[in-house]
């Protein structure tokens, strides 16, 4: 997967719509690499993992959100504490994304 598939990945995230992320993470999970056996601890896979912790965090969010309006939630103070959880890993990763692409674009741009 290429840097800038992560980028479109990102900017076409929205708050409704957490099935991008689920894609990116099933396609992640197919193209893991593995040196006798196990796996490597590469940029990409560490990128992949955490990618994937951002997705789960999204998802608890999600149905601590839903239970809220439901009524079902037992425990409000966790419910909010997930989704203040999955905001922040949410802005941690975008943070983390354009702080990658400004590396990318400086060595792009540098002269040989």
């Amino acid at each position: 997967m290429k840097l800038t598939d992560i980028t479109n990945s990102f900017s076409n995230l929205n708050k409704n719509d957490l099935s991008k992320i689920g894609e990116l993470s099933a396609g992640f999970e197919q193209n893991k690499q593995f040196n006798n056996g196990q796996e490597e601890d590469s940029f990409s896979n560490i990128l992949k993992q955490s990618l994937n912790e951002v997705n789960n965090t999204q998802v608890s969010a999600y149905n601590a959100m839903n239970d809220i309006a439901t009524g079902k939630v037992e425990n409000l103070q966790e419910a909010i504490q997930k989704i203040e959880e999955a905001e922040l890993s949410l802005k941690l990763g975008l943070e983390v994304k354009n702080k990658a692409l400004g590396a990318y674009k400086q060595v792009m741009a540098m002269q040989v």
